[in-house]
């Protein structure tokens, strides 16, 4: 066991504020490459003329009277504004004009530092009605996508209801049924899962959310309220992510690592699969605005595998996410996020050719140390990676030294899925994350006057030093056991958690 307390690595390339750089453009003070790397390669993302595109709009100073300001340059540069988050001085807007990009920054003078597009299509859920757009609904046609590197469902099949606890080999591994003795989790505490949806039927979760506090975010980044707004619709994925960080003790199927907390279901996947940064800042905002405790994030923000600080058109949305994530950690929101499922080393970014993923054809890629996958490598965001059940590496899992905080099991992970209220079992950093999500609800629980950055530090001093063990596939294990690049600081320990 590690007892340590060391302070937490920093992110903070492309993290800290990004200034202005001309009228399109922004650039992190610290998103310049380093002395020996390349300038990331730009990919050009066309706007034009009748095709309604997104875009973020970053105001230099975070109040309401500049906020103001920069509607008003949208507006006058022919935009309208979908959504405004004054608390962090971010617009999302949507154009018809292929010139918006120059003309809001222009018609806004001092008071907007950046601004840029959040896809590379159309926006396919079209403009919300109360936006009142002149060109009506605007819909939008996805094209063919680019394959995301994802979650792996593996024999997931609907299951008899009774009790599947003994099967759950990976909260033996993280001592949860230890912390159990201990506690379960105070319903004081609440998770947000920003993902795809909880199944309000299921048996294991019926009881768990909260539904005053869940809210959907894929209306182009309008926050809804109600069930229709916040169920999942085509994907399972934030079901079975919900199941392990909090399935009822109830007698029937699976039990969460934290049973005893609320989860509140903010939906930030559209139905075709996509997590676009407006979706993200939504959801990131209303977990703050609604005093959410922890939040799991089981995804990469699209249509960037890697979002680089160094182009223009996509800092601005760098930005944007980056405010999102930084306010409601002040608010007191934690937040735990998956490293993805590339076998990457982020901690030697070279070049990637998934991106971007909403294209017909992404774009081979020479990419920086200014390139970061969102939000798991944002300051503030607990990156944890996969292992299995004989506690090595998953082999799909991203690594990196002093890129990953702690690891937790993922590979072939049963917990709740949608069809028939059952339960099945998917492998992926995304059910990786869910653990620690749950551990630091757990954590909450057990010490309800800790800080964000007092849990950080916690959950990677008490978790369990692990040495290297090789893996067949990506980059070899380098560092020592008390912090190496395939599990962090150690295994996240639940019971380590509560004491």
């Amino acid at each position: 066991m590690n007892h340590r307390t060391r302070p937490r690595a920093t992110r903070a390339a492309a993290t800290a504020a990004i200034l202005g750089l001309g009228v399109i453009g922004a650039q992190s003070a610290t998103g310049a490459t380093q002395a020996d790397e390349p300038t990331s390669t730009p990919v050009p993302i066309s706007t034009p003329d009748g095709q309604v595109s997104s875009y973020v709009v970053n105001t230099k100073v975070a109040n309401p009277g500049q906020v103001r300001k920069a509607e008003q340059a949208v507006e006058s540069a022919g935009g309208v504004v979908v959504q405004s988050w004054p608390q962090i001085g971010v617009i999302i807007a949507h154009s018809t004009d292929a010139q918006f990009r120059t003309a809001v920054v222009a018609a806004g003078r001092n008071s907007i530092e950046s601004a840029g597009p959040t896809r590379s299509v159309a926006v396919s859920e079209g403009t919300p009605a109360g936006a009142q757009a002149p060109w009506g609904p605007g819909k939008g046609q996805l094209k063919p996508t680019a394959a995301k590197p994802g979650d792996i469902s593996a024999g997931t099949t609907e299951v008899a209801g009774d009790p599947l606890e003994g099967q759950q080999w990976d909260m033996q591994m993280i001592n949860v049924p230890q912390a159990h003795e201990i506690t379960t989790g105070s319903p004081d505490v609440t998770v947000g899962v920003l993902d795809s949806g909880i199944d309000p039927d299921h048996p294991d979760l019926v009881n768990q959310i909260d539904r005053s506090q869940s809210v959907g975010c894929t209306d182009a980044g309008r926050p809804a309220q109600g069930e229709a707004a916040w169920a999942p619709t085509t994907s399972d994925h934030g079901t079975h992510v919900a199941g392990t960080i909090g399935a009822e003790r109830n007698d029937v199927g699976i039990v969460g690592v934290a049973p005893g907390v609320r989860m509140a279901s903010v939906k930030v996947v559209n139905d075709d699969g996509f997590i676009y940064p407006e979706y993200a800042v939504c959801g990131f905002m209303e977990a703050g605005l609604k005093g959410m405790d922890v939040t799991n994030n089981s995804y990469y923000v699209d249509p960037f595998e890697f979002w680089c600080g160094d182009q223009p058109e996509q800092a601005p949305a760098m930005e944007a996410v980056r405010r999102a994530v930084d306010w409601s950690t002040e608010q007191g929101t934690v937040h735990a996020a998956a490293a993805g499922n590339s076998a990457y080393d982020l901690s030697d970014k070279t070049t990637n050719a998934s991106s971007p993923n909403d294209a017909a054809e992404p774009t081979d890629r020479v990419i920086n140390s200014t390139c970061k996958d969102m939000p798991t490598e944002l300051d503030g965001v607990v990156t944890v990676s996969s292992i299995d059940r004989q506690g090595k590496l998953s082999t799909f899992s991203n690594r990196g030294l002093d890129s990953i905080d702690v690891a937790a099991p993922g590979s072939s992970i049963l917990s709740t899925i949608v069809r028939g209220d059952g339960w099945g079992t998917k492998s992926g950093t995304s059910m990786a994350s869910p653990h620690v999500a749950g551990v630091l609800a757990l954590m909450k629980s057990a010490h309800p006057t800790w800080t964000p950055e007092t849990m950080i530090d916690e959950i990677r001093s008490q978790a369990t030093d692990t040495p290297c063990a090789d893996v067949s596939r990506g980059a070899p294990c380098v560092g020592t056991a008390a912090e190496n690049s395939y599990y962090g600081e150690g295994v996240v320990d639940a019971l380590a958690a509560v004491r």
